[in-house]
């Protein structure tokens, strides 16, 4: 006898091949324990139900959708996705779950499932979440997006106090200092050189800061338009905190799930080039020759499609070792690392076991094999010539072949 199974939230039934229902086993109402059963069905287990209904009915063979259950039947099986009976039941769901009396009503029906998938949601949710990795990658991401939006607001409100204070705008490059002269002094007449050091400017430019002050072409403003301008300059600074916060964060989830990688690159370049592959487990995978121009795959598509050179290096051109190097150093530098992030990853995602400080130093020794053995530039090839066009004379001897080709018949 040949029996087509059909699994479900609410049991197993078995179909024979003209599709009437031979016979079911209901799995349990209890949404916990069919929650574990739902989970462990995705790994291949088969419903207690099915084997219950297998030792039931004793069939020749069984037709399922799930091929991973096929090992653990104990009876000759085959595997057919969304096979005749399957989609039968499922267009008579409620029909079969009020036979079965699994349900007294369609209501009743519906609020179950709408209850089981939710904690089913909920579970898979909390499993996600207990990977530290992917917490670490949703931090660094948000300090990006913070990076972005300082960025922005940073522009504003130095083209808004510019009509106020213009001279600042070139006397102040970094934006969080520019931002805390805003929210401390307000009116450029209201800088002092003592509250300009309060707020770490060192004395020599706190004076070109206070004598640009006192010189300033700018507009005089109101009280309300100052507020205004340092409840932006205020919002920017509250930015700065959260973003620090997060970085203190993301330093001591990465110290955790990844310590070795931490110790090569840091934690927030380790977790831009986990964020970058998706998770630790899929960085483990990746090769060497991956992880060296992760973040680069436009220029690298763009050097495959053109035949151009391909990218050197990706984000790990953030380590300080490669930018701060001559150019044709770097490309050797981000190999080397590459090869030393690929173990390290490896090491943090299947062992756990802590060998960053014998990475850093073989990859410190190998930098500066680099440096010492490619100290001076490799002299530049020769650009082959283009090759010398000949030129023709206007009317020369080709038009008058022509001609005398165009007269013979």
């Amino acid at each position: 006898m040949k029996l087509y199974l059909v699994e479900h939230a609410i049991g197993t039934f078995a179909f024979d091949e003209d599709g009437k229902l031979v016979d079911y086993v209901l799995n349990p109402k209890d949404i916990g324990k069919l929650v574990e059963i739902l989970l462990n069905h995705e790994k291949g287990e088969p419903f207690p139900s099915t084997l219950e209904l297998i030792s039931k009915l004793k069939p020749e063979e069984v037709v399922i959708e799930n091929e991973a259950e096929i090992p653990k039947l104990k009876v000759k099986a085959s595997a057919v996705l969304n096979h005749k009976a399957a989609k039968m039941f499922r267009s008579s769901l409620v029909k079969f779950a009020l036979d079965s009396k699994f349900a007294s009503s369609e209501d009743e029906l519906y609020n179950f499932l709408y209850q089981l998938s939710f904690e089913y949601t909920r579970r898979k949710l909390r499993t996600a979440a207990q990977k530290r990795d992917l917490l670490a990658i949703q931090a660094v991401r948000a300090m990006d997006d913070i990076d972005k939006s300082i960025n922005l607001f940073s522009e504003r409100l130095r083209e808004w106090y510019s009509l106020h204070f213009p001279e600042l705008d070139k006397l102040v490059e970094d934006h969080e200092t520019y931002a805390k002269i805003v929210s401390t002094f307000g009116y450029r007449d209201n800088i002092t050189l003592e509250g300009l050091k309060s707020i770490n400017i060192d004395e020599k430019q706190a004076k070109k800061i206070l004598d640009a002050a006192s010189k300033s072409i700018g507009a005089d403003i109101s009280e309300d338009d100052i507020n205004s301008i340092k409840q932006l300059s205020d919002a920017i600074l509250s930015l700065y905190n959260i973003r620090n916060s997060l970085s203190d964060y993301v330093e001591s989830v990465m110290k955790e799930v990844a310590p070795n990688i931490t110790a090569l690159v840091g934690a927030n370049l380790g977790a831009r080039l986990l964020s970058l592959a998706g998770s630790l487990e899929e960085f483990a995978k990746m090769p060497a020759s991956t992880i060296q121009v992760l973040g680069a795959e436009k220029a690298l598509f763009r050097a495959l499609r053109s035949g151009g050179r391909p990218p050197k290096h990706g984000v790990i051109f953030q380590f300080p070792a490669i930018h701060s190097s001559p150019r044709w150093q770097r490309g050797k530098i981000a190999r080397a690392l590459a090869a030393k992030l690929a173990i390290a990853a490896r090491v943090d995602n299947y062992s756990g076991r802590f060998i960053g400080d014998q990475l850093v130093e073989q990859l410190n020794k190998r930098i500066e094999e680099i440096k010492t053995k490619y100290a001076q530039p490799p002299p530049r090839k020769p650009q082959p010539q283009a090759p010398k066009q000949k030129n023709f004379k206007k009317g020369g001897g080709g038009g008058k072949k022509n001609k005398g080709k165009k007269g013979r018949r």
